[in-house]
């Protein structure tokens, strides 16, 4: 839940762990997603330390925030965050893609703190979408938070939400788009042009903020300005770098799903305590 004392060398301690144990668990399992995983670390954090209401040891808890991944395949994001912050021991994540694990490719309810399986691209506003309103019809005062991928809000079913969302005042609902410029096969603005994202947005009649993604405190500062919007969602365009922290990685959209060898992980771990 939302904390009034900011110990930002906390958060960064954590996110050098979850970079980490991310990249552990690809390379474990030989397959997954790093890039992407590596570049959303501080918006997991921000959300899991600052900003969401949650219970770890009551994960069905009626009143807690919910959390949409609608970039389901950044799993290995997802799974260590939870695991950093109480969901499951994370001895768990040593079977991450494993047969028979719960840790499975694609985010998925059977984890704990996971809400909605996705991993097929641009239904996560839309689920977010009737959360929110299934809240309100309840009289329950809860946000809903859903974390889009840049390449997926290419998808026109990303738009139909927007506008539903705006068009109910929902303003119960943040979207947060992990704008790391780089999909599965190259550039963002190459493969389809996304700008001028910030008015696409507005146009929608959506509440729009911008910050640095792997600052903590822009982000909390952002968080913070979404809880305090009345009729409107909120979109947080988190600018951050594909595959941030290990410098052979960062922007190359060739580590989109490619698992990191035994040197690779070697060098990329080395290079990430080096930072820390």
């Amino acid at each position: 839940m939302t904390k009034h004392n900011i110990d930002v060398a906390e958060f960064e301690k954590i996110a050098l762990t979850m970079r980490k144990e991310i990249l552990e668990a690809v390379h474990r399992a030989q397959c997954g997603h790093p890039g992407g995983s590596l570049s959303a670390v501080e918006i997991f954090v921000s959300l899991y330390g600052y900003k969401m209401r949650h219970r770890p040891q009551d994960p069905d808890w009626e009143d807690r925030d919910r959390l949409i991944i609608s970039k389901g395949h950044c799993s290995p994001v997802a799974y260590v965050a939870l695991a950093n912050y109480g969901y499951f021991p994370k001895d768990e994540l040593l079977r991450y893609r494993m047969y028979g694990s719960m840790l499975q490719g694609h985010v998925h309810s059977k984890v704990p703190g996971i809400e909605f399986n996705t991993g097929s691209l641009g239904h996560g506003l839309s689920v977010a979408n009737g959360m929110a309103l299934g809240a309100r019809l309840l009289g329950k005062d809860l946000n809903v938070f859903c974390i889009l991928g840049d390449g997926e809000i290419q998808e026109g079913s990303i738009w139909e939400a927007a506008m539903s969302a705006s068009h109910h005042k929902l303003d119960h609902v943040c979207a947060i788009v992990d704008y790391n410029k780089v999909q599965e096969n190259g550039p963002t603005n190459e493969i389809k042009n996304l700008e001028p994202l910030a008015l696409k947005w507005e146009s929608f009649g959506w509440n729009v903020i911008e910050a640095d993604g792997h600052d903590v405190r822009a982000l909390i500062a952002a968080l913070d300005a979404f809880e305090k919007t009345e009729g409107r969602p909120t979109v947080i365009i988190a600018h951050t770098v594909k595959g941030k922290g290990v410098s052979f990685m960062e922007g190359n959209f060739r580590w989109h799903g490619k698992a990191p060898k035994a040197e690779e992980l070697k060098k990329a771990v080395a290079e990430l305590e080096h930072k820390g």
